[in-house]
């Protein structure tokens, strides 16, 4: 149904329960080398539960490689905490790519700029960020719903 992209993640549980999430909404989960984990870290398989094995998994070594195997038209979503534009805004499309960074970094700052009018953000009080799993969840969630218009 869409598409989950985490670039560079860094803690396996997030990425277990990212996988989840994605198998739960019929989504692609993709990585973006490099990891700061093996995929068969024992924590990573341990929050994916038995489903890790049925999760739609794709390996990149680079966004641009994922970007340019998708066609031109192919929509992204980049999600920082430094965007204006919120997460429910958006509207969002089958097949569309909803894109998050690393835990400790975000995204890129060049990959901000270079798609500035692309980038959303969740409203947050009081922290600088959320969990990268949670942030997946509700913005894979929103994506969802307005799908079932």
């Amino acid at each position: 149904m869409f598409n989950v992209v985490l670039v560079r993640p860094e803690i396996p549980p997030n990425t277990g329960n990212i996988g989840r999430l994605c198998l739960a909404t019929k989504s692609t989960l993709h990585l973006i080398k490099p990891l700061g984990f093996s995929l068969g870290h024992r924590q990573l398989k341990r929050a994916g539960l038995d489903y890790w094995s049925e999760v739609s998994l794709k390996l990149w070594d680079s966004f641009d490689a994922l970007q340019r195997s998708q066609p031109p038209d192919a929509n992204y979503f980049f999600l920082t905490t430094k965007s204006k534009r919120l997460y429910y805004a958006a509207r969002f499309q089958r097949d569309d790519f909803l894109v998050f960074g690393p835990e400790t970094k975000g995204l890129p700052e060049n990959l901000l700029v270079a798609n500035k009018d692309r980038c959303i953000s969740i409203p947050m009080h009081g922290t600088r960020s959320l969990n990268l799993a949670t942030a997946v969840a509700i913005v894979l969630f929103e994506a969802v719903r307005q799908q079932q218009r």
